[in-house]
């Protein structure tokens, strides 16, 4: 089969060896000259200097890329998602299957990567959608290290084509689902969660705050999983619990690393300046904010988070303000 990917950054250069792992011829798009050169001609990964298949090349034209295949696989962050999914849509004369392997919201209208799809494409060349999320750090697939991630859409059929796609027998096992929205929000909203354990890393808290943190941010997740029209079964899944698992305490981790520089100290102006990849969790913060507010959710993790990237308090403070909220039972009620 061939695939289009769309972002050839770390993460969709590693999806793109998966796939040619299971014998798919990729072309990975990417704006980045480098990038494009050290696919083609050196056969290197990017970002890690890993020798990567042939049958993976590259491209920095978009009508190569869509010419070359009716799997479009979305790998951008979420902040220019729109603006490159209508350019794409004023390319196509055919059908396409669009996955998004993207985790995240988009700023000022907190909508999800399936809602701008629907939003932007035209129905005419539209074959349908799946989201590919889980606990999943590039760092580690890129050297064949044991993923499971979950394909979702609401055609039960374009996830299993998605399934079969990545799946394999010696690294990488795919599952499916039905629930686009839990496990889209699900892999944005640890994004927020992942951020604000770094911070609590960097101030010093511990290992007890920290799984008290992605404990209690869980709790917050499920409540605007919910919200949204997702399921609270997909948050204690590999797009939810796994996920934030697995970003809220590693150092591979970019939000919980930026994280740690606030927690240390730095400014979160100054922490998003210096990032050298997309810290997606100060946006998903913003976000969750505002559909906490929306639709009056009970998410004092989420809301003190709030108070400190908007520069509102600090994160020594933060802590303050979490500890001398009324005692409660654990279970929230609603």
């Amino acid at each position: 089969m061939k695939v289009s990917i769309i972002g050839g950054g770390a993460w969709g250069t590693t999806l793109a060896q998966a796939l040619a792992d299971k014998n798919n011829s990729v072309l990975v798009r990417d704006i980045n000259e480098d990038f494009v050169k050290a696919i083609n001609e050196l056969h290197i990964h990017p970002s890690f200097e890993v020798t990567i298949p042939t049958k993976i090349s590259a491209t920095t034209s978009l009508d190569e890329a869509l010419a070359f295949s009716d799997v479009i696989i979305l790998c951008v962050p979420t902040k220019v998602m729109r603006s490159v999914i209508k350019e794409i849509n004023t390319k196509l004369t055919s059908k396409k299957l669009f996955v998004n392997v993207s985790k995240g919201i988009e700023p000022q209208t907190s909508k999800t990567v399936s809602e701008i799809v629907s939003e932007e494409i035209d129905p005419n060349n539209l074959e349908g959608y799946v989201v590919l999320s889980g606990p999943s750090h590039a760092e580690e697939l890129i050297f064949r290290k044991f993923t499971c991630l979950v394909a979702a859409s609401t055609n039960l059929e374009l996830a299993k084509k998605v399934q079969k796609m990545f799946s394999n027998e010696k690294y990488l096992r795919i599952y499916t689902s039905l629930d686009v929205i839990g496990v889209e929000v699900g892999g944005a909203v640890k994004n927020a969660i992942a951020l604000v354990s770094g911070i609590g890393y960097g101030l010093g808290l511990g290992e007890n705050a920290r799984a008290a943190l992605i404990s209690r941010g869980m709790l917050e997740l499920v409540q605007i999983v919910e919200a949204l029209g997702g399921k609270k079964e997909t948050v204690y899944g590999l797009s939810g619990l796994g996920d934030l698992i697995v970003t809220a305490s590693s150092m591979n981790s970019r939000n919980f690393k930026a994280g740690l520089k606030i927690g240390e100290g730095q400014s979160v102006e100054k922490v998003l300046e210096n990032a050298s990849q997309t810290v997606e969790g100060v946006r998903a913060i913003i976000a969750c904010y505002e559909i906490g507010k929306k639709y009056n959710l009970n998410l004092p993790i989420i809301e003190t988070a709030y108070s400190l990237v908007s520069g509102e308090i600090s994160a020594k403070e933060s802590v303050k303000l979490l500890l001398s909220r009324k005692l409660k039972s654990e279970y929230i009620d609603f």
